[in-house]
């Protein structure tokens, strides 16, 4: 009897062991992020683009958020300002110069806790051919399953910044259109089904 609780105490434990999160690599949903950046237009008024369909991977331990990497592209051809004649001035050569420069990327080099669901993401964001480090704000909002997708991973993330465009290359009609972008990141991933 003895020995048959100690085995039922091994196998209590080994499942235990299973149990505990592992790293995990998720898909960034393109259909459930928005990556929007705003400025001051003149002092008049604060136009807001829209970076879409992201193509990116984010590898992410719930236990161990420090270790956490995230590699994301976007492609210029699918900025969306909601004005056409807009997404074609910031596309031509005087702002993003999106024919010699398609994408905009970025890449995490270093993760720090900065508060309970919230992290420091650290990366290398390039733009107009120029490689920047710049610093998001995230909050977690949320690691698990969605209901609608039953045995699917999922984590939600939001993240802001403010970096200035002229240091990339982008700093036409500064002072009079802000040099300071504000960045506005909300995000979805999916891991492999279960």
């Amino acid at each position: 009897m003895r020995a048959l609780r100690y085995l039922a105490l091994a196998g209590l434990l080994a499942t235990a062991g299973t149990a505990v999160a592992a790293p995990v690599t998720y898909k960034l949903d393109p259909t459930h992020t928005m990556v929007l950046f705003s400025w001051n237009h003149f002092g008049f008024s604060n136009p807001t683009a829209n970076l879409n369909n992201v193509d990116g991977t984010l590898v992410y331990d719930e236990k161990d958020p420090t270790k956490a990497t995230v590699e994301a592209t976007f492609k210029l051809a699918d900025l969306d300002t909601f004005v056409p004649k807009l997404n074609e001035h910031l596309s031509s050569d005087q702002f993003f110069d999106a024919a010699k420069y398609p994408t905009i990327t970025f890449k995490s080099t270093k993760v720090a806790t900065a508060g309970k669901g919230k992290l420091k993401v650290t990366g290398d964001l390039t733009v107009h051919g120029v490689t920047k480090p710049v610093t998001l704000d995230v909050t977690v909002n949320k690691v698990g399953e969605n209901p609608m997708m039953k045995g699917t991973p999922v984590a939600g993330f939001d993240a802001v910044a403010t970096l200035k465009r002229s240091d990339f290359g982008v700093g036409a009609y500064v002072p009079n259109v802000s040099d300071e972008i504000k960045i506005r990141i909300t995000t979805e991933a999916h891991g492999e089904k279960q």
